[in-house]
């Protein structure tokens, strides 16, 4: 049960029978009126806005619609007392009783709980990663991937169709200054001294490896070749050889993407010039002189007529070049393209996961969107800040491998994976995180991951000791869920039953907004909540999970602890990280 949208229902229900007896106007719109908790715990459980977003179009003083509104809800059986605060908001305190027995529903579920039909199977693609194929996935990459990946399963549990997808940029500058840095490492496999690496080809010692093993495959076949015969076959080797680490890659990250779409595939089939056709077609080019960047006029700066594209009707500051002075196409034309290719493949819904310095991309790419799909596409970009790698307070140093970055694998290996996953969803995506090595594998309160599995450990430590006190009684959810919970009665015990059956409410408002940190700081909730009630037993022996000669009160505790770890695990399963059942030193 998702309590929030239980007494959504009952609001509306309300509201409906206001507006047939005349006491609202026929047809009004409350799709506004929402139920929320407060923002204050309290002024009760459950707040709502409803009469001061009907005031307006009722025509009517929000008291007032307040007035007509709280006098029904205090007839709901679930209900003990309804206040109306300021100028209108109402809110409720929902009786105990009404919390115990909802219990039982997230126990029946078990970590499918708090999965939503929200979505309505609606289709949307998360596209992220996306690293150019010039080198290893470097630490910068994993937050946009951990972001990406964990946003995918926040929309796929609130009942999203969701895909998956890397747009790999093996068309361009960059895959061919790959292909010449990789026959320059071959030739030096080959026994060459090739010296100092010249200027503007990639320096970093992974491509060594990738000389090494065309070398192997190829032998001398390459040696003495015109440019123009070896680049496209040594380009295409390289970018495959380096594809398959950054799968790798994101296969130890956890991430399973499930397509890999090619821009070069996209441009060689035509998609550009068909998406420039469709522009064209809609009077959405011309032929003008842009302004120089920022008003101002560099050196090198010239004016010269390019096609540009009318951005600014879609909410752009500038009209965006759409092809040179040489007749190619930009980096933009390309990227047009392949969102048109997403909304004809049925994802009206995108969602883009890129680094903080596309920044100042995201306005057109966005306008560009509106134009090509007539107004019937949506793009959400989510920008990623930088992660500002340490270890005990200073710098980490680069990567032998890389030479120049932290890798990825290289935070995988000396931290793991589900470390790496929570501590990167700890930020919203577009503030700055600190990832320290040190800290992060702490064993403290100040560590949230360690604090969160601690908890999920600590339920599981519970139950088993349980199972052996109780000579092997059934403490599985589903048996759980038919225990009586009139027993506990305690405060702390009520907050943290309120809190998991926050959890359906929670996948649903940050599947809304994009965003996957909320989990993680819900689950930080959870268990400060349940380490506070384990530690009020330590001090209250009445409050201990587990009661001598008192099985009832044994039983309902034990079904809280039974859904605290659920929960914890369900939520957990969303951002990709795997609860553990014991800590070690």
């Amino acid at each position: 049960m998702n309590v929030f949208n239980h007494f959504q229902s009952k609001l509306n229900a309300e509201l409906e029978s206001l507006s047939s007896s005349g006491a609202l106007p026929a047809g009004i719109d409350a799709s506004r009126a929402v139920v929320e908790p407060p923002r204050d715990p309290s002024h009760g459980d459950i707040a709502t806005n409803a009469a001061m977003v009907l005031a307006k179009p009722a025509g009517m003083k929000p008291r007032d619609i307040a007035e007509m509104l709280a006098e029904r809800m205090r007839g709901w059986d679930e209900v003990t007392e309804v206040e109306i605060a300021g100028p209108g908001f109402i809110n409720l305190r929902i009786a105990d009783a009404f919390w115990r027995s909802a219990v039982a529903d997230l126990l029946k579920a078990g970590i499918a709980y708090g999965a939503s039909g929200m979505g309505k199977g609606r289709k949307v693609m998360v596209e992220y990663v996306s690293a150019n194929p010039t080198g290893p996935l470097h630490a910068a990459h994993a937050r946009g991937a951990i972001v990406g990946d964990a946003l995918a399963s926040l929309l796929a549990k609130a009942g999203f169709d969701v895909l998956r997808e890397y747009y790999i940029n093996d068309a361009g500058a960059q895959v061919d200054t790959v292909g010449r840095s990789t026959y320059l490492r071959y030739r030096e496999a080959l026994g060459e001294d090739i010296g100092t690496i010249p200027e503007g080809l990639y320096p970093g010692e992974y491509l060594k490896e990738v000389g090494e093993a065309l070398a192997k495959r190829d032998g001398d076949k390459w040696l003495g070749k015109e440019e123009n015969e070896w680049l496209p076959e040594i380009r295409a080797f390289a970018i495959s050889e380096i594809m398959g680490w950054i799968k790798e890659d994101l296969g130890l990250l956890g991430v399973d993407m499930a397509v890999y779409s090619s821009e070069k595939a996209l441009v060689e089939a035509g998609a550009v010039d068909a998406v420039m056709e469709t522009l064209e077609g809609r009077d959405l080019l011309y032929t003008g002189v842009l302004e120089p960047p920022k008003g101002k006029k560099p050196d090198d700066w010239e004016p010269r007529p390019q096609r540009l594209f009318k951005a600014t009707e879609f909410g752009d500051d500038v009209d965006r070049p759409i092809q040179k002075s040489d007749g190619t196409w930009t980096y933009f034309a390309n990227d047009i393209a392949y969102h048109l290719d997403k909304y004809r493949r049925g994802y009206a819904d995108m969602i883009d996961v890129w680094g903080a310095d596309h920044g100042g991309y995201v306005k057109r790419m966005k306008a560009a969107v509106k134009a090509v799909t007539g107004g019937e596409g949506d793009l959400d970009v989510k920008l990623c800040q930088l992660v500002h790698l340490m270890d005990g307070g200073k710098p980490v140093k680069m990567s032998k491998r890389a030479g120049t970055f932290v890798t990825m694998r290289d935070v995988i290996d000396s931290v793991g994976k589900d470390v790496l996953r929570f501590i990167m969803l700890t930020r919203r995506n577009d503030q700055t995180l600190e990832f320290d090595f040190k800290k992060v594998t702490e064993q403290s309160r100040e560590n949230p991951v360690f604090y969160v599995q601690y908890a999920h450990a600590r339920c599981h430590s519970v139950l088993r000791h349980a199972e052996e006190a109780l000579n092997g009684a059934d403490l599985s959810g589903t048996a759980l869920a038919s225990v009586v919970l009139d027993r506990l009665t305690d405060p702390a015990e009520l907050g943290l039953m309120k809190l998991l059956l926050a959890w359906p409410r929670t996948v649903e408002s940050a599947a809304e907004a994009h965003e996957p940190h909320r989990i993680a700081f819900y689950l930080g909730d959870v268990a400060a909540a349940f380490h506070g009630l384990w530690n009020k037993g330590k001090e209250d022996t009445t409050l201990r999970f587990l009661v001598d000669e008192d099985s009832e009160l044994t039983m309902a505790r034990l079904a809280l602890v039974r859904a605290t770890q659920t929960v914890i695990a369900s939520g957990l399963d969303v951002i990709g990280v795997e609860p553990v059942e014991e800590l070690r030193a």
